[in-house]
């Protein structure tokens, strides 16, 4: 972003607060037609009737200190007094002398926080974090248990493979016609057009700061994983002067064009596949044989027949190419589970797709019962209204980029009819990369960084800790994200010191897991 685009954003963040000058000390005060938002009054209650999946259900249920509720923000912020949407939260409250809260993101886009806060009070039950912290999960807003929710396909179609819409990779193509009619039924579902064209991520940190206020906190402690990082960053450069700490973990590159962090995205993806093949070939009885070199060849071999002739199981599930390499990268991001893809694709030879579907089950969320939350649909949704977009030609050529950087994704079938889904979205982005340039009044921030993260890769982390004069934490190993895990005790600890006393490692920290 230039200094002259970041100055405009600058002057957007700054028009939604006017400043009272009390003992030399200026205080942020919002503008009078955003002080309604600003001070309600948060109703905590019991989880009941937040859960959107039987998951949920569980999860909500896991503590009886768990509260829920429901925060109104604007739908258009240039329009306070129209429409309003809903934002859920989930609070773990804290277990001992409180902090604050600490506001979390899983990523995504479309990951619902409430399920990360309450999985957060396990994974975290013996961190000074939640000691120190009530943990707030929020479903940004078009997410989950939000409302107005991005809703495009059935539970049918979803069931059925019909629920796509990037075609990037994988064997699908997308027509003029297809295009436009995925939004405008996406639109329909979900609430009309002016749903679609407030879902991005400046919106969603225009809610964190309302979320900041409501919940009683001076200043915003924040842990966002993935896509979280880039909340968190438009956030720190929106509203600097409201930032008390941030982690960051599995950095998107705030300086990276759409189309460039595609083709590093699958340039990752591509490193992991290999990786988690060669760990394969060395097993006695890996699917994809004992050669390294022809790991691609052997798994193409496997999982092309499905373009023709998809597995279909006795309870009328389908497994075609796309579900089958789909469950490939979801596999990927965690090498725990690299022994599990093996155990996939093995299956995938001799005709079988149990265990692939479970992946992806497990991934996309599916309950048993064949229902499917929103989280595909909430990540097309705001990344249209984020991401660069792209012409027909272009979109060929990023699918052509894509393919030979990652034979494993490739169908065989070529780049033609790839399409950008969302090019009849209902407004342009709002985004704008690059972002978060030349934040003034910032403190320090933490980001994450993992060698061999396979969907957000190392230097990513590099830059945002550079973009956002923070530190960056290098952690050596092969998966995404790792700070919510609270699987590590060298990341465990710097995370904690760094939240609760605001202490950063010394220099040359580095974590190996």
């Amino acid at each position: 972003m230039s200094s002259s685009r970041t100055r405009s954003w600058a002057i957007i963040a700054t028009a939604s607060t006017t400043f009272l000058v009390l003992a030399g000390c200026a205080q942020p005060q919002p503008q009078p037609d955003l002080r309604s938002f600003y001070d309600q009054a948060v109703a905590f209650e019991p989880c009941d009737g937040y859960a959107v999946t039987s998951a949920d259900d569980t999860a909500f249920a896991g503590d009886p200190a768990f509260e829920c509720a429901r925060v109104t923000v604007p739908l258009n912020y240039d329009d306070p007094t129209g429409r309003t949407a809903q934002i859920a939260l989930l609070k773990a409250p804290a277990r001992g002398e409180r902090i604050g809260s600490l506001l979390m993101n899983p990523g995504g886009p479309g990951g619902p926080g409430m399920s990360m806060a309450a999985a957060g009070a396990t994974t975290l039950a013996d961190s000074p974090v939640t000691e120190r912290f009530d943990l707030i999960g929020f479903d940004p807003r078009g997410v989950g248990a939000s409302t107005p929710a991005i809703d495009c396909f059935t539970d049918a179609e979803n069931e059925a493979g019909e629920a796509y819409t990037t075609v990037l990779t994988g064997s699908r193509t997308l027509s003029d016609d297809g295009s436009r009619g995925l939004v405008e039924r996406c639109a329909e579902r979900s609430g009309g057009d002016d749903v679609l064209a407030h879902v991005g991520t400046r919106d969603a940190a225009r809610d964190m700061d309302i979320l900041r206020v409501v919940l009683g906190d001076e200043k915003l402690s924040y842990l966002g994983q993935s896509y979280g990082t880039r909340l968190g960053a438009v956030y720190a450069e929106m509203f600097p002067q409201n930032v008390r700490a941030m982690v960051l973990d599995g950095a998107i590159d705030p300086k990276q064009s759409t189309a460039d962090r595609r083709v590093d995205q699958f340039t990752g993806f591509q490193r992991s596949f290999d990786e988690m093949a060669a760990a394969c070939a060395a097993t006695p009885e890996c699917p994809l044989g004992t050669d390294p070199s022809m790991t691609v060849e052997k798994f193409q071999a496997i999982v092309r027949p499905l373009l023709d002739t998809p597995i279909v199981t006795e309870d009328g599930r389908r497994l075609d190419f796309d579900a089958a390499y789909g469950a490939v990268v979801a596999g990927l991001y965690d090498s725990a589970v690299w022994p599990v893809i093996y155990q996939g694709i093995a299956e995938v030879a001799a005709g079988q797709a149990d265990t692939m579907l479970k992946i992806l089950d497990v991934f996309g969320g599916r309950d048993a019962d064949g229902t499917f939350p929103n989280f595909g649909e909430a990540l097309y949704a705001i990344n249209c209204m984020d991401e660069e977009r792209n012409t027909p030609e272009q979109e060929v050529e990023l699918k052509r980029r894509i393919q030979a950087i990652a034979p494993f994704a490739d169908a065989g079938l070529g780049p033609d009819g790839a399409r950008d889904p969302c090019e009849f979205w209902p407004a342009e982005p709002t985004l704008g990369i690059p972002y978060a340039s030349d934040v003034e009044g910032l403190p320090d921030t933490l980001t994450i960084s993992i060698t061999g993260d396979p969907s957000t890769p190392f230097e990513g982390g590099v830059n945002l800790a550079d973009t956002l004069g923070g530190t960056l934490l290098p952690v050596d190993g092969e998966q995404h994200t790792i700070a919510f895990l609270g699987a590590d005790p060298c990341v465990n600890d710097i995370v904690a010191d760094y939240l609760v006393d605001l202490v950063i490692p010394p220099a040359g920290a580095r974590c190996i897991i």
